[in-house]
């Protein structure tokens, strides 16, 4: 996942009622700065549970071993019509 935009932590707490009623509209991941380094991200909560669910996923061996089959498959154009 991408860091869209950084801010000092110092503008954050000002801006952040505003950065929290915008966070829904758009997609970004905001990163909060300590003397200019990267300390905490801000996003949507759907970007975070999407985020979780993904990770979840790769953790699973044999849903990843699935998957990679499944994209073998496509690739090699090996379709099963249900």
């Amino acid at each position: 996942m991408q860091i869209d935009s950084y801010i000092a932590v110092t503008k954050a707490k000002a801006k952040l009622l505003d950065m929290i009623q915008n966070i829904d509209d758009r997609y970004d991941t905001i990163a909060i700065t300590k003397n200019g380094i990267p300390k905490a991200v801000i996003m949507s909560i759907e970007q975070y549970e999407a985020m979780c669910e993904t990770m979840a996923i790769m953790a699973d061996q044999d849903m990843m071993k699935q998957m990679r089959a499944s994209i073998k498959d496509m690739q090699e154009k090996k379709y099963w019509l249900t």
